[in-house]
């Protein structure tokens, strides 16, 4: 029968657990009444208690009374275990079931998690085990996506979309528990999630919070709450761990990993292979051998099939079709995250290299560098369970290596301007606190204020002006949100909507086998602009949608031919619309389409340095060499670049505006479009201007400021002007959304 619930402490559900209140499948009298769904009123179907026999042989399950009387009694609750406990699709499911013990009137329960395609994965799986349909009593929200519904009472969400919502719910008063999974991941959103809700709780006795993580991350989290509540979860132990028999581990571990993925191929069971490498190059050399190795295997030993698997730019893991059953897969990433692959049943062997890449922001000279680091203890342990209780994991480091306990918190090593814009709007909402579990670095918050400040987000006592309230309801880092507002002064709006969202897709450049290098060169070319990458990418995009519109052929086809990704140019048309709604809610023009007129250049160049003046370089020997003038670093031009290694030295800018600056092997700055002098002192703050460290390139900004013209160095043309007045008589004056 269905449940009634008239209980608001929560009692006669935690009876009903404890007496074990789920009923198998054998025990119902099919000539009585069904028993029924409590979510949904309607019976259970004969699949709800396959699962449910499933469910109850996870590790997490032993667990369910413990949980459920601490979940009751205690506001805080942290569960410590790996993924394959089961704890991301159980927990939330008894949390359901606790809001509806009281009738929901403290509001739904949400679970956060760092991966999109987990997301949506976890919430099909939880709304197939609680018998409901999917987008009703269970949904999910991710960027760009969601499926809810009134009747939702538990939704999966990545960690940024919850933090989105704080900005209209500030107090998370529609949720009744908020569970925050994979805490042990510490990303900068999940940081601020632990550090806000601790605020929050204070404010909301009520309000339940659980959080999931990794057993080295516990501890840290016990001392951030004040000795809460911990359940500990026991996995599955991995049934063969070989390491490696050497003192110092293997250096070259990629043909290592090579060798043991041919040799596993040819001695071991049947069973897909995970290896963990540490970059995007090594995942590109690895499947390129792979292919050519699998190329002329014998047909008796299977065919062998590599997977690429990048960070960020794709986070699921393809399925096989039932014909593709018989062959190995071999997924090569370089994600620093096992969670990937929590749904994929047929991972028999793991290597891992031991280490990973990390991005590690520098404030000083506003640049990432790459950085190749051990993985944490906690890493090393999850890597481990992929295997089941059957498979091999094979780590090429010795068993004494000394990992850290714990990776570095991102926070601590990212760009925090988007934090510190999201902080500052939550004062506004009443939050004006934000205990981190750690602290951001003094150096890195300062160049973020300093930030926000030149680009006009701060008023003179540091809370967020009009501009900058603006600024932070754009999904969009604050530099791309501060260029979306100048292009409604500038009439130049359709444009820098596309390049905002091609920027915030992943790339839509694909990278081809070396035998097709230069025949994806030639394709790419036919986008080019002449002034420069941004321009490139509306181009790009304008022939995208053109052939969605018009071309008979499918889309599939028409990227495939030009070595473009279909998914991130999806990607940016639906970046775009997001955005085209924002501006209408709150009530911003939209200029119509100009683009290709010289009027329409100099707009979109002048919306750009608006937002981007603080990433300006000059080209100081006409060869290529560019000096960044925030930092005095020198850089070279990203190949694939309209002004890349190809591209004639006469005809290179002296001036230009990029996107992005990382140090590492080329040091390339990256989407790099021409501008000239003139553009950049006129949208540039004056005070911004001021604290540029002495240079060549800043005496000739002031001798343009001081006598209106300058004299051009030797090699090198006449910077170019924005309009036929600008040489006779400059205009300086500050744009004026500054």
């Amino acid at each position: 029968m269905a449940l009634a619930f008239d209980s608001s402490d929560g009692d006669y559900w935690k009876e009903k657990v404890i007496s074990g209140g789920d009923t198998e499948k054998g025990d119902v009298d099919y000539d009585d009444e069904l028993e029924l769904n409590q979510f949904d009123g309607l019976p259970y179907s004969s699949r709800y208690y396959k699962l449910l026999r499933e469910r109850k042989t996870l590790p997490v399950w032993g667990a369910r009374c413990d949980f459920v009387n601490t979940l009751v009694s205690s506001q805080i609750i942290i569960v410590s275990g790996t993924a394959e406990t089961g704890r991301s699709t159980q927990i939330p499911q008894w949390c359901a079931e606790f809001c509806l013990s009281v009738q929901y009137q403290n509001g739904m329960v949400v679970c956060t998690q760092i991966h999109r395609q987990n997301t949506v994965e976890l919430a099909l799986r939880v709304a197939d085990e609680m018998d409901v349909n999917i987008g009703h009593e269970v949904g999910y929200s991710i960027p760009l996506q969601t499926c809810c519904s009134t009747d939702t009472v538990l939704r999966y969400c990545t960690d940024d979309m919850l933090l989105r919502e704080m900005m209209s719910d500030p107090l998370l008063e529609q949720y009744g528990v908020v569970v925050i999974d994979q805490a042990h991941e510490r990303t900068v959103s999940t940081d601020l999630l632990l550090g806000l809700l601790k605020d929050i709780l204070l404010q909301r006795p009520e309000l339940r919070l659980v959080i999931l993580t990794a057993p080295s991350s516990s501890d840290r989290l016990l001392h951030h709450y004040s000795d809460v509540p911990l359940l500990r979860l026991e996995g599955p132990q991995p049934s063969e761990v070989v390491y490696d028999s050497g003192k110092e581990g293997i250096k070259d571990y990629l043909c290592s990993t090579l060798r043991l993925v041919l040799g596993i191929h040819h001695t071991q069971e049947p069973g897909d292979v995970v290896a963990f490498l540490a970059t995007e190059q090594e995942i590109e050399c690895a499947y390129a051998i792979l292919r050519r190795e699998a190329a002329s295997l014998a047909s008796s030993l299977g065919e062998l099939v590599p997977v690429t698997l990048y960070p960020e730019k794709n986070d699921s893991v393809p399925m096989p079709a039932e014909e593709e059953n018989t062959c190995r897969r071999v997924f090569l990433t370089c994600s620093p995250s096992e969670d990937l692959f929590w749904a994929v049943r047929s991972i028999r062997f793991v290597i891992d290299a031991g280490v990973q890449m990390r991005y590690v922001y520098n404030p000083r000279i506003r640049a990432n560098s790459i950085v190749i680091r051990p993985i944490s203890k906690s890493q090393a342990e999850s890597r481990k369970q992929l295997i089941g209780p059957t498979g091999k994991c094979f780590c090429l480091y010795p068993e004494d290596t000394p990992l850290p306990a714990e990776s570095v918190p991102h926070i601590l090593e990212s760009d925090i301007t988007s934090t510190v814009l999201f902080l500052k709007r939550m004062e506004i909402a009443g939050l004006g606190h934000c205990d981190f579990v750690d602290r951001p670095d003094p150096e890195g918050l300062m160049q973020a204020l300093e930030e926000l400040d030149y680009l006009a987000a701060l008023d003179d006592d540091g809370n967020l002006s009009e501009i900058g309230i603006i600024m932070s309801e754009f999904p969009l880092e604050p530099q791309m949100a501060k260029t979306l507002l100048a292009s409604c002064e500038f009439d130049c709006v359709s444009e820098v909507l596309i390049i905002a969202a091609m920027l915030t897709a992943p790339s839509c450049f694909l990278t081809p086998p070396v035998a097709l290098a230069h025949e994806a060169l030639q394709c790419h070319r036919q986008f080019q602009h002449v002034d420069g990458d941004h321009f490139t990418l509306i181009n790009i995009y304008n022939a995208f949608k053109h052939a969605k519109q018009y071309l008979c052929c499918s889309l599939e086809q028409w990227c495939e031919e030009r070595f473009l990704s279909l998914p991130a140019l999806q990607t940016a048309d639906a970046v775009l619309s997001e955005l085209t709604d924002t501006l209408k809610r709150i009530e911003l023009p939209i200029s119509p389409p100009a683009f290709g007129s010289k009027t329409n250049t100099a707009n979109i160049k002048r919306a750009l340095l608006a937002g981007f003046f603080m990433q300006v370089a000059r080209d100081v020997d006409g060869s290529g060499n560019y000096f960044i003038l925030t930092h005095k670093h020198v850089a070279q031009i990203h190949p694939l670049s309209v002004y890349g290694t190809e591209a004639p030295k006469q005809s290179l800018p002296e001036w230009v505006i990029y996107h992005k600056h990382t140090l590492s092997e080329n040091n390339c700055v990256r989407i790099v479009s021409e501008i000239s002098p003139y553009e950049f002192i006129q949208m540039a703050p004056q005070y911004f201007f001021s604290n540029l460290p002495p240079s060549e390139s800043k005496g000739i900004l002031q001798q343009i400021i001081d006598h209106g013209s300058a004299a051009p160095c030797k090699g090198k043309k006449k910077p170019q002007t924005m309009d036929s007045t600008a040489t006779e008589e400059p205009s300086y004056e500050r744009c004026v959304i500054q």
